[in-house]
């Protein structure tokens, strides 16, 4: 308590004898910390739990002898590749098209999903990254301003000493702490999530290559078996 008082006293002294526009833009950064804060808790639960479900609908699949028992209502990434790849085939095969042109309907299908994917995994990275990249240059700003207006206070004065500069400086600094404060935790926080999210997005699409394979051994099978029952 006794090391954190002096600290927290210095800050609010720096707070207070910063210009009007450093204390904007100190409860700017101060937003801008929450919402870094809030984005990447929230996206780690998210990835996190997009992550367990398609493991673990990964392993229901494996399970089954065939796709067309899969369940379409299960949640999650890989579940949605299922279903639509497998909507697809099903009104391919309704068609009667041939198997080269519903397979390509499959991939086609498994191309949109696999978007809408990406887009579901990189949602919010936009504006971490926009918070990592603009707090610094907000925080210069306010430390800029607050010199400029010190120093033009100063030179109004008869006699300028460091005891007059100094209050308007350290105020002035406060906006490059808190921008520094902001970015740094949320730059680390950004590319962990960032390599996490291309790392999901390599899976999904490995996942699709090998339900499209399915899909088609499955359906080449079915294939054989009715003709050999014609026979």
């Amino acid at each position: 308590m006794s090391l954190s008082t002096p600290v927290f006293a210095g800050v609010l002294t720096a707070f207070i004898q910063s210009n009007f526009a450093g204390q904007v833009i100190v409860v700017l950064l101060i937003a801008f910390s929450v919402v870094a804060w809030t984005v990447m808790i929230g996206k780690y639960k998210e990835l996190r739990r997009m992550r367990e479900d398609n493991m673990r609908y990964e392993q229901y699949l494996a399970n089954l002898r065939s796709l067309s028992g899969a369940d379409r209502n299960v949640r999650g990434p890989y579940a949605m590749l299922t279903r639509d790849a497998l909507d697809a085939h099903d009104i391919a095969v309704r068609g009667r098209v041939s198997p080269e042109t519903r397979m390509g309907q499959v991939e086609n299908a498994l191309q949109r999903a696999v978007g809408e994917c990406v887009i579901l995994y990189e949602s919010k990275m936009v504006l971490l990254g926009s918070i990592v990249t603009g707090a610094p240059f907000l925080g210069l700003l306010g430390t800029v301003w607050g010199v400029m207006d010190s120093f033009g206070a100063i030179s109004m004065e008869k006699t300028a000493t460091l005891q007059m500069l100094a209050p308007g400086v350290s105020g002035a600094l406060l906006t490059t702490v808190a921008g520094l404060c902001v970015a740094i935790p949320a730059v680390f926080g950004y590319n962990y999530l960032l390599s996490q999210s291309k790392l999901m997005v390599t899976e999904l699409e490995n996942y699709a290559s090998l339900l499209a394979d399915r899909i088609e051994l499955e359906g080449r099978s079915l294939s054989e078996e009715a003709q050999s029952r014609k026979e």
